[in-house]
């Protein structure tokens, strides 16, 4: 079983709550959403393992069971071609759970007329496959956002 541990500080909101079609209706896969707090931050890897994707708004991290996990951080942020994040670490790398891996500042998206909410899911997987999953309450970085059975 692997814990999938929080990116991010904030607000566990769940995928209902996001807004944007594809992650509340799960068509990328099952998981949560953080709503962070808004001051200059740094998003986390979630597990342990291989960066397999990496864009200045998102990453995906496979661990060694082959549970790969996309981070989110905002919606549509794709559109600020990359202003304002900070890539920490490259495409390939190993990282462990709670490293470094994107420095950003969700009020600087918000500024911008995004939203800062980010969705945590669990890439190629079941919402079966997902037990104790965070949907509220407040939650620090690395605090049990899910576990993938």
């Amino acid at each position: 079983m692997t814990t999938v541990s929080s990116p991010l500080a904030g607000r566990a909101i769940g995928l209902a709550a996001v807004p944007d079609p594809v992650f509340s209706g799960a068509m990328v896969g099952p998981g949560t959403a953080i709503d962070p707090v808004r001051r200059p931050t740094v998003a986390v890897s979630p597990v342990d393992g291989v960066v397999v994707s990496l864009h200045p708004h998102a990453f995906a991290v496979v661990d060694d069971e082959g549970h790969g996990v996309l981070t989110h951080l905002g919606i549509d942020t794709v559109q600020l071609n990359g202003e304002g994040f900070e890539l920490l670490v490259a495409k390939g790398d190993t990282v462990t759970r709670g490293q470094d891996v994107i420095r950003w500042n969700p009020a600087a998206v918000e500024e911008a007329g995004k939203s800062p909410v980010c969705p945590v899911v669990a890439l190629e997987a079941t919402a079966e496959a997902l037990g104790e999953v965070a949907e509220s309450g407040d939650i620090e970085a690395g605090g049990t956002l899910f576990t993938w059975k």
